[in-house]
């Protein structure tokens, strides 16, 4: 399936055009005909016999930037004087920066926020280092902690090759929450590794967010660091992910009519994510749910399943189900995909029970293509922000983390996730509320704050909130 244009490879172009009727149009013409998509034509100047202009194009991939660059600079009458990638340009010298909360304008602001008044801030921490919450960037501040070992889509890319993702997550982080995140990328070798780093690190931060990191070792990460730390440890793959498709499950019965007890569900992949919408989606009392992998369904016996998925297989699949994915499809009401693309068929589709819910999500190709299943599916949602019902960890990280940070809470517990995922399901109105409208929209700003609050109220009732 060739791929349309997208802003990800926009390329914009500095053209200077003679200043005579036809050529814009046949520098426009040449564009689309190679198959670029003019985004925006921005700046015009004008300078006697010549124009200058920047022009935006979509395209495709990197060759196909190569193609559209070729075909401008071979119009007549058109000078292409330079061109950049639009996705590279954003990443130059990074996304985020560090700023000052407050001025240092003479000797009495420098003497209070600096030597010698900041001793008497110092010496209060040190005889009470829970003041450290309030008077330091602790109250406000998240490490995200990667070690680059299975970033989205890409796989094992390492610390650096993983810094502008955690950069994104960062900018996230502040724009939908207020919370100030930062990038903390680690070259090591083993998850015992990364749990010694960020135990020395945790002085620092009032939360850790992993991100990316390989499983199993993710899991071995989060339950030591879980285990050591007095702040929250949230692995965003596993329980972000796990947050939005609960959302999203439960805002698909709200169209549908089934109820989460009775239902039958198929989770394709048992990895990090796998395993803790498995966990959630039991926490919410759904009724079966079976989990496929590579090797065919999880079942408790078989063979060389690690702890984790030992762990799933005890709790999921009661009837002992054996197979492939398409073995174990008939007769279920929910497939979630976070596994590979092109794993379920049409075929599998036909052989849920009425009025299915699909949510096939990796990224970037999810399981099956909407354009396949037409009207076989009452509810299909993706990963992706091109196809209606965007199942996305936005809507969950950012609110969850300050709602952990505004209570104080030492951990994050199964009721806090729960209740991010029915803020998140609750922000889309019964009037709102369509098959191709489960989900609020990832830049609703309120959503964050709904989910926050939910969070500090359900912080405070698990007892995990160290507010007075």
């Amino acid at each position: 399936m060739s791929k349309p244009p997208a802003t990800q490879y926009s390329i914009t172009l500095d053209v200077t055009l003679d200043n005579v009727p036809g050529v814009l149009g046949r520098l426009c013409s040449a564009i689309g005909e190679a198959g670029g998509n003019i985004f925006a034509i921005e700046g015009f100047v004008a300078k006697g016999r010549e124009l200058e202009r920047d022009i935006v194009v979509n395209c495709s991939d990197v060759d196909h930037q190569q193609a559209v660059v070729a075909a401008v600079e071979a119009v007549d009458g058109v000078t292409l004087e330079e061109w950049h990638d639009r996705t590279f340009r954003m990443h130059e010298g990074g996304k985020i920066e560090v700023l000052p909360l407050l001025p240092v304008a003479d000797q009495d602001d420098l003497s209070m926020a600096y030597t010698p008044g900041v001793a008497r801030v110092c010496n209060a921490i040190a005889a009470d280092e829970s003041l450290a919450d309030e008077y330091t960037i602790r109250k406000n501040t998240v490490a995200i902690v990667s070690d680059g070992t299975a970033v989205l889509g890409l796989g094992d890319i390492g610390p650096k090759g993983a810094m502008p993702v955690m950069e994104g997550k960062a900018l996230l982080f502040k724009e939908f929450a207020g919370v100030d995140a930062f990038p903390v990328c680690l070259d090591v070798s083993t998850p015992e590794e990364i749990i010694e780093t960020v135990i020395r690190l945790a002085p620092t931060f009032g939360g850790v967010n992993l991100e990316d990191i390989a499983a199993p070792g993710a899991f071995q990460v989060e339950e030591a660091l879980k285990e050591a730390l007095d702040i929250p440890i949230f692995h965003d793959d596993q329980h972000g992910t796990a947050v939005v498709t609960l959302a999203a499950v439960e805002n698909a019965l709200r169209i549908t009519g089934k109820k989460m007890e009775d239902l039958s569900i198929v989770i394709s992949g048992v990895g990090a994510a796998g395993v803790a919408i498995g966990k959630i989606l039991l926490g919410a009392g759904a009724g079966e749910i079976v989990g496929v992998d590579s090797k065919g369904a999880v079942y408790d016996g078989r063979d060389g399943l690690n702890a984790w998925k030992q762990w799933f297989a005890e709790n999921t699949n009661q009837h002992g189900k054996q197979g492939e994915l398409s073995d174990v499809m008939a007769g279920t009401d929910v497939f979630i995909g976070v596994s590979a693309p092109d794993v379920l068929t049409v075929d599998d589709i036909k052989s849920m029970n009425a009025d299915p819910i699909v949510f096939a999500m990796a990224n970037p190709d999810p399981e099956i293509h909407p354009e396949l299943v037409g009207d076989l599916v009452r509810v299909m949602g993706t990963g992706r922000s091109d196809y209606p019902n965007q199942i996305n960890n936005v809507l969950a990280f950012p609110g969850i983390f300050r709602g952990a940070l505004d209570a104080r809470a030492s951990d994050i517990t199964e009721g806090m996730k729960l209740a991010a995922a029915d803020a998140i399901a609750q922000s889309v109105s019964d009037e709102e509320l369509t098959v191709t409208n489960i989900m609020p929209s990832v830049f609703d700003r309120s959503v964050s704050m709904r989910v926050a609050a939910a969070v500090a109220a359900a912080a405070i009732t698990d007892g995990v909130s160290r507010l007075s």
